[in-house]
């Protein structure tokens, strides 16, 4: 996570959308930068304003516009799996060496989910409290260009993105039936992509 006071702009770091490139690029251009624990780096939008906008409204009397970064689901979902077949995590839980994506992503549509496929979801990141005001600025992941202008223009600098915490690379093949069933189970997944800029 990143906040910049001036410009009145909080960047949340949604894993598994890019948000640890532009937290390496930025990190000395914030006036607040979480990179750690996990769920303070992760914070989704209700527990950012909880604490964080809530400093915010009752020192400054003021917000933070939030601003972050959405992932088309499969993809997203394939970004988790990759990422989970990482060498280290080999007889941990959490691992997927060895896994199909399809399995992985079946897994993901059990309640309760197995440990290995338990990787949250992006609606869920971006739901708000009951006074909470929520992201004011979603971008797909896909249209880095925009992201980049957005940033650009709003922190008047020039970034530079390096490849930061890249997953291995997997095949991702799923069957048609495991794809219509969690394009049915998720649909709420689809609609927030579709939604944003």
């Amino acid at each position: 996570m990143l906040i910049f006071f001036k410009e009145r702009l909080a960047l949340l770091s949604l894993p598994k959308t890019g948000s640890t490139a532009y937290q390496v690029a930025l990190r000395d251009r914030a006036d607040i930068v979480v990179s750690g624990p996990p769920d303070l780096k992760h914070a989704p939008v209700r527990r950012y304003d909880r604490f964080f906008q809530n400093i915010f409204r009752k020192m400054y009397d003021t917000e933070m516009e939030i601003m972050a970064v959405v992932r088309e689901p499969v993809d997203w979902l394939g970004s988790w799996y990759r990422y989970r077949t990482r060498t280290e995590l080999t007889g941990h839980p959490h691992s997927t060496d060895g896994m199909s994506f399809d399995k992985f992503v079946q897994a993901y549509m059990q309640s309760p989910r197995p440990a290995f496929a338990d990787v949250g979801s992006q609606t869920e990141f971006f739901r708000t409290r009951s006074n909470g005001a929520g992201a004011s600025h979603i971008f797909r992941y896909e249209h880095q260009d925009e992201i980049l202008d957005f940033l650009q223009g709003r922190l008047n600098a020039r970034i530079n993105l390096t490849r930061e915490n890249v997953s291995p690379k997997r095949e991702l093949i799923l069957s048609d039936q495991t794809l219509d069933a969690f394009r049915k189970a998720h649909a709420a997944e689809f609609r927030l992509h579709q939604q944003a800029r």
